[in-house]
């Protein structure tokens, strides 16, 4: 049997469609045909399909918003149209409202000159290789089949998206769980969550500390949020508060932060939930992590005689092995975390709910945290113009090189990241003068 033809991914990467936003690599003109590319994918039979279309609190939104939801009605799909709302509310929504495709226009963790599209399939899961290959050949389809003007589709707001969301979160709990006495500091990052986290947690009765809650179209992930956790560590020291949750953008990944000021990554809150999930029982499998996991939680899992297995960068592949392996545990060190009975995506709101069932009076954040030593990493992120950097020769030898140096001591990673241009050069070590070297060498061919 003869090998299929690799292809190689157009407008893909690791997590939706990405680019600076009223570009070339990301405008409306696209946008419109991603819409139509979609409807086609997802339109079966002849009774009328729905796509509903979410977004986070970016200005470039009211160029994309609109382009996707034309391409949408040309090929007559109707649209529902959920206004600000986190990506993980989209995945929940498509899914309960039983709609054929979904889409959530964020850049998740960039700041607002980048703007990205995410696209969900009717069970609310992110589309499969397979399907963004076959989506980027209808982008680029110049003879797609618009309907009949009697048949155009029709869009529709959804007022009460932000509430449908939080009641599907509360949902996850115990209809008496409540939070009374606990004091919260939650970073919106002037984004998706910015109405939604706060309202949750009230709701449940938290004293609630909020950051990151007035988006302008231009601060969304500006000095904020899960990738400038030091907001949360000031805060939660002032507030004296038992708790600090940083989201992003989008508010699918999280990061936390206990009552003494200590950042929380997500190798960390992974950590915690599978030992407390082990101990209730309600583990199944093991644990997927990521090429990025800190080496520390996989030996602090095989301790526990916990499965890890490591799956490639990307929430999507992550939920992929989980299925494959049947583990309802998996994330990232960034804060993608996915609960695997629940979800289909990382979902901000939803693991901090699940953290703050396991912590009171007695069992503090710092406690609950404080299971696993990690191994001293560096991570470093090199912004490239050279979009083949990573076959430079001189490079090639420098990462050839480290990892020769490195080797029997620890581990070193270099890799192209799929949500923005920079290269991501991580190595971990006991040895931090060895490991200091190793990711200079590396980086000053770089550059």
């Amino acid at each position: 049997m003869k090998n299929k033809k690799s292809y190689s991914k157009k407008y893909f990467g690791t997590d939706g469609i990405r680019g600076r936003a009223n570009s070339k690599k990301m405008n409306a003109a696209l946008a419109l045909k991603i819409g139509m590319a979609s409807a086609k994918l997802f339109t079966k039979g002849k009774q009328k399909h729905f796509a509903l279309i979410g977004k986070d609190t970016r200005l470039s939104n009211y160029t994309i918003e609109p382009a996707l939801t034309s391409g949408f009605l040309s090929m007559g799909m109707n649209v529902y149209l959920t206004g600000p709302l986190p990506t993980p509310g989209v995945a929940s929504l498509v899914s309960s409202m039983r709609c054929d495709v979904g889409v959530m226009i964020s850049a998740s963790h960039n700041e607002y000159i980048d703007i990205g599209i995410k696209i969900f399939c009717p069970s609310g899961a992110k589309l499969s290789d397979e399907q963004e290959i076959e989506l980027e050949k209808l982008i680029d389809n110049s003879d797609l089949q618009l309907v009949k003007s009697e048949n155009l589709g029709r869009a529709k707001r959804i007022d009460d998206a932000g509430g449908r969301y939080i009641e599907y979160l509360k949902s996850r709990i115990s209809s008496s769980f409540r939070l009374d006495g606990l004091k919260i500091v939650i970073d919106c990052a002037n984004g998706a969550a910015y109405k939604a986290a706060p309202k949750l947690f009230r709701s449940l009765g938290a004293k609630v500390f909020v950051i990151g809650n007035k988006p302008n179209g231009f601060n969304i992930n500006k000095d904020c949020g899960s990738t400038f956790p030091k907001k949360i560590q000031n805060a939660v020291i002032k507030n004296k508060a038992n708790l600090g949750i940083s989201l992003d953008g989008d508010a699918d990944r999280i990061i936390m932060c206990d009552e003494k000021g200590v950042i929380i990554d997500g190798d960390q809150i992974i950590a915690a939930l599978a030992l407390e999930w082990k101990k209730k029982k309600i583990l199944r499998g093991g644990v997927i992590g990521t090429l990025m996991s800190n080496y520390g939680l996989e030996d602090f899992l095989k301790k526990k005689k916990i499965k890890f297995i490591r799956s490639k960068v990307g929430d999507r592949y992550v939920k992929e092995m989980m299925q494959k392996y049947k583990f309802n545990l998996g994330g990232e060190q960034s804060g993608h975390i996915i609960l695997g009975k629940f979800a289909t995506t990382g979902d901000g709101l939803l693991v901090s709910l699940e953290i703050v069932k396991f912590l009171d009076k007695k069992t503090r954040a710092s406690i609950f945290f404080n299971v696993f030593k990690k191994t001293p990493q560096i991570l470093k992120n090199i912004n490239y113009r050279n979009d083949k950097i990573l076959k430079d020769k001189k490079v090639l030898k420098s990462i050839k090189l480290a990892k020769k140096l490195i080797e029997g001591q620890g581990r070193i990673l270099v890799r192209k990241s799929g949500t923005e241009p920079k290269i991501r050069v991580m190595g971990e070590s006991e040895n931090k003068k060895l490991l200091n070297h190793c990711i200079k060498l590396i980086i000053k061919k770089l550059n």
